[in-house]
């Protein structure tokens, strides 16, 4: 793999741990603006909304100058949404903190899976993609636990702050290491936007946001779920969302690894165990072990479709990848909007805080139910056309030339 994905790999764990921070982190935040823990969930959902805004902005953007600048530029974005988020000094401006650190997510990741693909031969594409989300999970096993340390050692501005840093050597990784590109040619916006007319780009990402939301409606609470329900201390938070993480990192390396070889299975299989395990969390949850082991499947089954999903849009938008791309990104962040959202009604609605692993449970099993269908549409159309083909009209041969002596 080139070292150039090393870069990108860097810039995307400065921006998962500013993503997933917050979760370990909600109880002191709302304590300290004195909101409440679903009015707090804001600060994730808000984020995911700034993503799915920002990716196709930014990427319509990105068209403009190279995507070597761009990303450098979306690295700047970053680091001062979480500087504002460090010294804000009321929860509507830390809000606009994160969302303004969001604007960047999206692209970052869109363009930066374009480019990492372009890096390595066609077999090679969703390892390569994999192997830049290493760092979003990674994060999860580094930068969020210490992170969630931080803030509830020192406070949760040392952690942003901390992050806003983060986000410097992940500019200064892509400007060192991320080779020079010359700017997009002949991308025109109305060619982009005619990949959305592609009925099975759009069930991917339609995909992206159940399947993804699934896992937030669980995770975004998990804090609450684990010190009210399994009876683990506020410092335990941190190790769980280690587990989390490596589970993440487990999970990503194996969609990698076989959506080049069996991609619509992988799904079935990904898509269909995670449903199974977010409805098992609801009993699991009241036992700490049982919890733990379940925490960690749900990061390897949520991670495993993230390399299959971005690959299969860059498949069917071959002609048109940036903003399909960027918006697929999108897709994964409104479904932790969607799920944190949700997570947030039953929560307000009494019904406890293991009733969001139903949420999520639902929406895994409905993005199974797109992929079946994706599937079938797919062999259809290929059935299509191959009747088709097979009932086109043969060339007529040319006639032989007849023999002089014949015609006399």
């Amino acid at each position: 793999m080139p070292l150039a994905l090393l870069a990108l790999a860097i810039g995307a764990f400065g921006i998962g741990t500013t993503e997933f921070v917050i979760m370990g982190l909600l109880p002191e935040v709302a304590a300290d603006f004195g909101v409440s823990i679903p009015t707090a969930g804001y600060l994730v959902s808000g984020y995911a909304l700034g993503v799915v805004l920002g990716a196709p902005l930014m990427s319509v953007l990105g068209t403009r100058i190279s995507r070597k600048r761009m990303l450098m530029l979306l690295m700047g974005l970053f680091i001062a949404g979480n500087l504002l988020s460090a010294v804000a000094p009321s929860f509507g401006v830390m809000l606009g903190g994160r969302v303004v650190a969001s604007l960047a997510h999206g692209a970052f990741f869109g363009i930066g899976s374009i480019v990492a693909a372009d890096l390595v031969a066609p077999e090679k594409k969703a390892g390569a993609i994999a192997m830049m989300f290493t760092g979003l999970t990674t994060a999860n096993v580094v930068g969020v636990p210490l992170g969630t340390f931080i803030g509830q050692s020192y406070g949760w501005r040392i952690t942003f702050a901390a992050v806003a840093a983060l986000g410097v050597l992940g500019l200064a990784g892509v400007a060192r290491l991320v080779p020079e590109t010359p700017k997009p040619e002949g991308v025109r916006l109305r060619h982009e936007l005619a990949a959305f007319r592609n009925v099975q780009v759009l069930l991917a990402m339609a995909m992206t946001v159940l399947g993804f939301g699934g896992v937030f409606a669980a995770i975004t609470y998990l804090a609450p779920m684990m010190t009210g329900v399994a009876g683990y201390s506020a410092g335990s938070v941190t190790w769980l969302l280690v587990l989390f993480g490596l589970g993440m990192v487990g999970g990503n390396l194996i969609g990698g690894k076989f959506a080049d070889r069996a991609l619509m299975p992988l799904l079935y299989v990904s898509l269909g165990a995670l449903a199974l395990v977010l409805a098992l969390f609801t009993v699991t949850a009241h036992h700490q072990i049982a919890a733990a082991v379940t925490i960690v499947l749900i990061g390897g089954l949520g991670f495993a479709t993230v390399p299959p999903l971005q690959k299969r849009v860059l498949d069917q938008a071959a002609g048109a990848p940036t903003l399909a791309s960027a918006v697929n990104i999108g897709a994964f962040n409104l479904g932790n909007a969607l799920a944190a959202w949700l997570g947030g009604l039953v929560l307000a609605a009494g019904l406890g805080y293991t009733a969001p692993n139903w949420v999520g449970a639902v929406l895994a099993a409905s993005a199974l139910g797109l992929a079946f269908l994706s599937s079938t549409l797919e062999r259809r159309t290929d059935a299509r056309s191959r009747v088709v083909a097979g009932s086109a009209p043969a060339p007529e041969k040319p006639a032989a030339a007849v023999p002089a002596a014949a015609r006399r």
